[in-house]
């Protein structure tokens, strides 16, 4: 019991941290922040970690965020309780919870191309009915639901993927790091006609490669 409550405090210690620094400020975020349990997507070796404002490793050389990126991404989308939202890189499932704990009435699918770290993530995220897991190549989105209003991509490209642009609805925002192996720009792209987005610079920012198709 006390070990419960030592963890809900490091929990609301962490939310306090993410709203001192403004990377949240919405209430609908930091109320899915409270209500979603971040030391339930990490390993168990990592358990002590959970709370830390920082990337923990989950196996298959990937990794959850760090609360701050989460929070900053989920916050800057403005997502609304009926968003169809895309998630390019489903990862630990943390992020998706985060998403569906605002869009309540609205769909989350999230594409993974690791078998096994689907696996995993689909037993974490087994209390969702709103949230389908794909596997698959992010690079080319899921067409088959587009397009969608919000669009969050989780693993850094060199370039925005053209296939994703096409699938993210007119007025619709898109959150993505764009840049090279090791440093990024966290970008809000937002889709203001079928030919113009309208790109915002949001911070630096360290995400694993998005694995775009082979070229030839």
């Amino acid at each position: 019991m006390e070990l419960k409550f030592a963890l809900e405090g490091a929990k609301k210690g962490m939310v306090q941290h993410l709203i001192k620094y403004n990377y949240i400020k919405s209430e609908k975020v930091i109320s899915a922040m409270l209500k979603v349990d971040r030391a339930k997507f990490v390993p168990n070796d990592y358990r002590v970690d959970a709370y830390s404002d920082y990337p923990i490793p989950i196996g298959f050389k990937q990794t959850i965020s760090a609360p701050s990126i989460v929070g900053l991404m989920t916050e800057v989308l403005d997502i609304q309780e009926n968003d169809k939202i895309l998630e390019i890189g489903c990862g630990s499932g943390y992020q998706a919870a985060i998403l569906v704990e605002i869009a309540i009435k609205g769909k989350i699918y999230t594409i993974e191309r690791i078998p096994e770290l689907i696996e995993i993530t689909k037993e974490k995220l087994k209390n969702y009915n709103n949230i389908k897991i794909l596997h698959g190549d992010g690079y080319y989105g899921y067409k088959d639901e587009a397009p969608y209003d919000k669009i969050i991509v989780t693993a850094a490209p060199v370039e925005i993927p053209g296939p994703l642009i096409e699938q993210l609805k007119i007025g619709g925002k898109m959150v993505i790091p764009v840049g090279g192996s090791y440093l990024q720009n966290l970008i809000l792209a937002e889709k203001i006609s079928q030919t113009k987005i309208k790109k915002t610079l949001l911070c630096e920012c360290m995400f694993v490669p998005l694995i775009s198709p082979k070229k030839g």
